[in-house]
């Protein structure tokens, strides 16, 4: 719940400090800047047009100079990496609470379902990074980004095809196999979906019909 006392206090301050002649700008707090520049970089790549974020822009974006983004970053590869790792640490927390109980076979198809649901919403919700996970935005970067990105989508695949794979029909004499190319294939349907996204300039939702869609899949 909102704390009304904690909205008062900046009110207070701020009518002893309107006389000053100039504003006196705050040192960020330990660990905030690096968060500032993570959260500059994901809306850069949110613009139109921005084929590669250089770390000139980047700085003057935040207003500092491009020594303070190397105090929190050893290179622009790393403030990639730590997109990454937010967006796989999202992701598989939201992975992990779907499959976290043991189910039937029909319940444990609507997991792999939930499973592409989740992955489609972070993109709608992060435009910026869902041109990182398709890879757009790391065209002209480290390749291991790229591989990072491409492992990250192998483990997708592999979450659906483990629930494919539980959520099998008794019927087939291949289980194994039939859970991994409809693993394979839903994974192909999400990436495409998000690789519209990101080329549409962020016009073509990943989630647009989405339920339908999803009945195809199932």
């Amino acid at each position: 719940m909102h704390d009304s006392n904690a909205d008062a206090t900046p009110l207070a301050l701020s009518a002893e400090t309107d006389n000053l002649a100039a504003p006196v700008r705050k040192r960020p707090k330990p660990g905030e800047r690096r968060v500032q520049i993570l959260q500059a970089l994901a809306a850069m790549l949110e613009q139109p047009g921005a084929e590669r974020v250089t770390t000139a822009a980047l700085a003057a974006r935040l207003e500092v100079s491009e020594a303070a983004l190397y105090r929190h970053f050893a290179s622009k590869a790393q403030m990639f990496e730590a997109l990454i790792e937010f967006i796989e640490h999202s992701i598989f927390a939201l992975v992990n609470q779907i499959t976290a109980d043991p189910v039937d076979a029909t319940e444990s198809r609507r997991q792999a379902l939930r499973i592409l649901t989740v992955l489609l919403q972070f993109g709608e919700k992060n435009p910026g990074m869902t041109r990182v996970m398709v890879g757009d935005a790391l065209v002209f970067e480290n390749e291991r980004l790229q591989q990072r990105m491409n492992l990250f989508l192998d483990k997708i695949e592999g979450s659906l095809r483990q629930c494919l794979r539980t959520g099998g029909d008794g019927v087939s004499a291949t289980p194994t196999v039939d859970a991994a190319v409809q693993a394979s294939v839903m994974t192909a349907f999400a990436v495409g979906r998000l690789q519209r996204f990101a080329r549409s300039g962020f016009r073509r939702l990943p989630t647009e019909h989405l339920e339908a869609s999803l009945q195809w899949l199932a």
